[in-house]
């Protein structure tokens, strides 16, 4: 089993090994860890391949990255292979869920990508991309609930609520499942406070 704390370099290393047009791109991850990966394998649904959730989920953070920031390990493309390697990674991550069983974890992440899509087009991304990172990888790992789906429809709607929302479902969900300090690494790995569960 892979340790969750070094699925940016298990991914690293795979996309290397891979010799795809990407290979060439790809860096060590240096100082960046996988606080978003290491979230959603923290949780009970990822228990039994806790390093193939941490890797699947930090994956599609890249894919992420690579449309909209910058990434930590596919570094130094031109603007048309950043893009089609994000969808690479996409891609990649949701395969890793469908081969692992759980249609719930990939409808949760394929409405993460959706939601970003849509607040960047909107230009509505800063001060909502962190939270629904959190909130989405809280979910992948320990499983969703109504509250959570609710603030990804304020989210969805353009409700000025919706962070609270999602904050709100997070802490809760980590509280129930255990995880509200992994919960609080991840929030201040990527420069969010979240609320103690």
């Amino acid at each position: 089993m892979a340790d969750p704390g070094d699925a940016l370099g298990a991914l690293a290393e795979q996309l290397r090994d891979e010799h795809s047009v990407v290979s060439d791109w790809v860096r060590d991850p240096g100082e960046h860890r996988a606080a978003l990966g290491a979230l959603a394998a923290a949780g009970p649904r990822a228990g039994a391949d806790p390093g193939a959730y941490a890797l699947l989920t930090e994956a599609i953070h890249e894919g992420y990255l690579l449309h909209y920031g910058q990434p930590r390990i596919v570094v130094g493309s031109d603007a048309d292979l950043a893009l089609l390697a994000g969808d690479y990674l996409y891609a990649l991550g949701l395969e890793r869920l469908a081969a692992l069983g759980d249609l719930e974890a990939v409808r949760e992440l394929s409405d993460l990508i959706s939601l970003c899509a849509q607040l960047h087009a909107e230009e509505r991304a800063p001060g909502l991309i962190a939270p629904l990172w959190l909130a989405s990888a809280l979910a992948v790992g320990c499983g969703t609930d109504p509250e959570h789906e609710r603030a990804k429809q304020a989210l969805r709607k353009g409700d000025s609520a919706a962070v609270e929302k999602l904050r709100s479902a997070a802490s809760q969900l980590a509280g129930s499942a255990g995880v509200g300090d992994a919960l609080e690494r991840a929030a201040e790995a990527i420069d969010f406070p979240a609320p103690r569960a």
